[in-house]
This record gives structure tokens, sequence and C-alpha cells, in this order.
């Protein structure tokens, strides 16, 4: 590291002065002597680029340093900053930095989750690094244990809470017993929603999220598309206090695991195995004892199964301007430290290519609300028809009782009723749940949730 007098200056062009933009910006300024000494370099902020130079924000920042002219700042830089969000300009701009020569950190995980991959390659082509620590978890360091402290190990599974809004509504939903309307709108109020949430509660956000953590612990370049995806809207206040009476409290979790499953017929190895990853985001049940299940609120969790650490948590706060500036900062300084020492960008290790397993390919348990007529013999045909699809029934409890209305014609009430299966392949539970349906003694099959954690 240089010394203090030898100090050289590396010149830092930031895209986009949002919420977490101008969090970046005002450290850069107000800490420049501190984060010099740290990494041997003078972070010398050049510009910030916006849309709008003259739109108030909530940090005071010199006015001279803003620009409408993205590109012109960008090939001033030797670190270019990325927090504009969306796709574009913000994928030109990337790329425009690389082909500079620039390092570039982002937070744009709708970016990588589509364009990740090509970005990575072309990053890797020009021997420049892209770092991304901020595309994940907020303030939580989880992309560079995995890259950097677990590279000698083998990860089979990594499961994480990676977005704070549905958090906050599944926790509201289980701790107060709030609909989830009503959760949703505490969430908005509170500013962890946003205006139109559809990206958040339908589980776009942890996708985009879980294709990134997927690439990095497998060694293997996922995109969006190949992540198996369900959010929280259907989800009831009778699915959340089900799960708490046997136990469980529900979350909506990204799992991105190593799956050894038969060869599918007319393959090249048909009749053997193949090994591959599945990538999904959906409503989970976990046991209450489960170190996830203890995640309240707008916080964030990843959980990691590795063949020789074993398991291990990270947990922190997943939004916010300066948790998530903590992590852009910690990019940078990371960055500034290889720029300084003259090694080369840390290039992503695609060390083996590991098909996409789709949903199909996934064992787990499963909890399945039925709405059933309150009769004699509906347990046995159901059971039946579990036993015919080769779904094993762990527990089963009837947990509402409805008494039959003046002006139905049926035989008797109905009733709720909470099947718990042993692990089933999901071709198989989805069979079973289809010939269930079919029934002339089930009103409806209310819901399907995984079982994780057991």
């Amino acid at each position: 590291m240089p010394a203090p007098d030898e100090t050289k200056t590396l010149k830092v062009a930031l895209l986009g002065a949002g919420n977490v933009g101008a969090q970046v910006a005002r450290i850069l300024l107000e800490d420049a002597d501190a984060l010099a000494a740290r990494t041997g370099a003078r972070l010398e902020l050049v510009g910030i680029a916006v849309r709008n130079v003259h739109a108030p924000r909530d940090v005071e920042l010199p006015r001279e340093l803003f620009t409408t002219d993205a590109s012109a700042l960008v090939r001033r830089a030797d670190v270019v900053i990325e927090l504009m969000g969306g796709l574009e300009p913000a994928r030109t701009l990337i790329l425009e930095a690389i082909e500079h020569g620039a390092t570039v950190v982002t937070g744009n995980k709708a970016l990588l989750a589509v364009d990740g991959p090509s970005l990575y390659e072309k990053a890797d082509a020009a021997r420049v690094q892209l770092s991304y620590e901020a595309a994940v978890a907020g303030a939580i360091p989880i992309l560079r244990p995995i890259r950097d402290s677990l590279a000698g190990d083998k990860i089979t599974r990594v499961m994480g809470i990676v977005n704070g809004t549905t958090n906050f509504i599944l926790d509201q939903m289980d701790t107060t017993g709030a609909s989830f309307a009503d959760a949703l709108a505490e969430a908005t109020r509170l500013g962890y929603a946003e205006a139109d949430p559809t990206a958040d509660i339908e589980g776009h956000d942890a996708a985009a999220k879980g294709a990134i953590l997927a690439s990095l612990s497998f060694h293997t370049r996922f995109a969006l598309e190949d992540v198996d995806c369900q959010g929280i809207t259907a989800v009831t206040a009778g699915d959340i206090a089900a799960a708490k009476d046997a136990g469980f409290v529900i979350k909506l979790l990204a799992i991105a695991e190593k799956l050894t499953v038969p060869a599918a017929e007319g393959a090249d190895d048909a009749g053997g195995t193949t090994t591959g990853v599945s990538v999904r985001v959906h409503p989970t049940l976990l046991p209450r004892e489960h170190p996830l299940a203890a995640v309240h609120g707008a916080f964030n969790a990843v959980f990691i199964e590795a063949e020789s650490a074993g398991e291990l948590m990270f947990y922190g706060q997943g939004a916010g301007g300066t948790p998530t500036a903590s992590a852009v900062l910690g990019d940078v300084v990371s960055a500034a430290r290889r720029l300084v020492l003259g090694g080369p960008g840390r290039t992503e290790t695609t060390t083996g290519v590991l098909p996409v397993l789709g949903i199909d390919a996934v064992t787990t348990k499963y909890c399945i609300g039925l709405d059933a007529a309150d009769q004699p013999g509906v347990l046995a045909r159901i059971s039946a028809l579990f036993a015919e699809h080769g779904v094993s029934i762990e527990t089963m409890r009837q947990t509402v009782h409805r008494e039959r209305d003046a002006h139905d014609d049926g035989a008797g009430g109905s009733a709720e009723l909470r099947i718990v299966t042993h692990r089933a392949s999901e071709a198989s539970l989805a069979a079973t749940v289809e010939a269930i349906n079919g029934l002339d003694v089930i009103n409806s099959v209310t819901s399907v949730l995984r079982v994780e954690g057991v």
C-alpha cells in the first residue's frame, strides 16, 4: 500500500443520485481521507449523472458535480458506480465503462438477472472488475463470502429471504393477524413497498436475486428465465393461521440447490442420473425453530449449506439508502485496492456448466389446504388418491368446520383440511392435486405450499 504522500488518485463516476446513490456520494465526500487510508488511493468523485440536475434531493451535494451527460462522465472515470436501476441506459453505460477499461460497481439486480452472463463475459474479456454486492441483500455481505471465503468449499444449497417487502407483509400477517391487503397497506405507509409493489409481491425481485446467488454458488451462469417464480398474493390469513397452529411460519424464499435426479428419457445418459441446479422462489413453510423463521420485519437473511463449512447464516438490513451504500462502498474499496496493487480484475468462475433443473425435479414436503364436504368417506377417498399417486401423508388435520347453509341442498357442511405429506416429487404432487380437485366432495384446493427445513 503506498505511503500517504504517494497515494494515487482514482476518478469515480456515479450514475444515479437516488436514495442509495446520494448516500454513496455523501460518504465518498465526507470520508475521503479515511477511504484513502484504507485503499491507498484517493477516490475522487468527478461527477454524478442524473436525469435532472435541478431535482430536489434529501442529501446536500455540490451542484457542480451533477451532469446529464452520463456517457461523457463514464469516459473520464477509473471506477464507475451504476445505481440508476432498470435495463437501459444502465446496460449501455456499463458496457461503455467496460470498453473504456473502467472498474464497474453496480447494485442493479434486474439488469444482472437478465444480462448478467453477457456482462460477466465482457468484463472477463476486458480483464476489468464487475462487482455487485449491493444487488442481492442490501447491507448484508453475502456475495463476497460466497465468491471468496467459500471458494474452497462446495455449496449444496442456498435459501434466502431476499425481499424485505414480502417478509414484512408475511411477518405482519403472522404476528398481528392482518390480512394480506392490510399488511401491504402498512408496508406502503412505512415506505417498505413501492407505489407499484408487483415486482416484490409476485416474487420477481427475489427471483432476480436468486439467479445471482445461484450463479455464484454453483459456478454456472443463471438468468432470470431459469428461475421458477411464485409470489405471495395467494397466501391467505387462513394459511398463516394453519401454519402457526402446526408450528410453522410462512416465508418467501429464494432457493438454489444442487440436485441429482434420474436422467431424462431420450437423453444420452438415459437410465443414469443428471446433476443440475434448481432455482426457485415461492412461499415456504419453515419450522419456527429454523434460523430463517426468526427473521422479522423488512430484514433479509441468507442461509447456506456447504459440504465442509456446514450451515451458515448471514443476516441484516436488506434495503435502505445508507445500508445499501455500505455494500456499494465495500465493492469500491475492494476494487480500489486491486487497482492500487495492479492486480487484474476479479473474474467470475464458471468451472462447470450445470444444467438448469425445473421445479418438477424438486423433492420436498408439501402442505395442501382443501375445502371438502364434511361427510363420511371423504378422508378415505382423499387418502386413496394420495396413495394412488405415490404420495405419502404425514399428517391430516381438520382446521375449520362450517355448518350446512339452510339453502344448501348438500348432505352436510364443509370442512377445511390441512394435509402435510412426506417428501414427494413436484410432478407426483401436482398429479395428486389435479386428481383431488376432480372429486365431487372437494369444493376447492385452497392452497399448496412447500415445506423446507424439516
